[in-house]
């Protein structure tokens, strides 16, 4: 069985060029639904709405979703509301990055 967790695990491997981080810990998954049918649905946003590799990052998404075992299918939503913020990258990764 498909699991959100293993799904935010795999997640882990897409990255955002421009920040160099991986969009889990950039907060820009904002959520992941697995069905009875192991279909996978994920809500995520991207740093900016002009943002010019809008397809690259999905296309990303659902690359590495699908090569998961067990996944029957994927959908990815971008949605703008709300808005990323820094404020929304995790806790651990701020502080490697020099935040406070």
């Amino acid at each position: 069985m498909v699991t959100q967790e293993a799904v935010l695990k795999a997640l882990e491997a897409v990255i955002d060029p421009e920040l160099g981080l991986n969009i889990v810990e950039l907060g820009l998954i904002y959520g992941v639904t697995v069905n009875d049918q192991n279909e996978v649905f994920v809500t995520m946003t991207l740093s900016a709405r002009g943002c010019p590799l809008h397809a690259s990052m999905t296309n990303g998404v659902e690359n590495v979703i699908k090569r998961m075992d067990g996944v029957n299918g994927v959908r990815v939503d971008v949605v703008w509301d709300p808005p990323w913020t820094p404020d929304r990258i995790a806790p651990e990764t701020k502080k490697r990055m020099g935040f406070r």
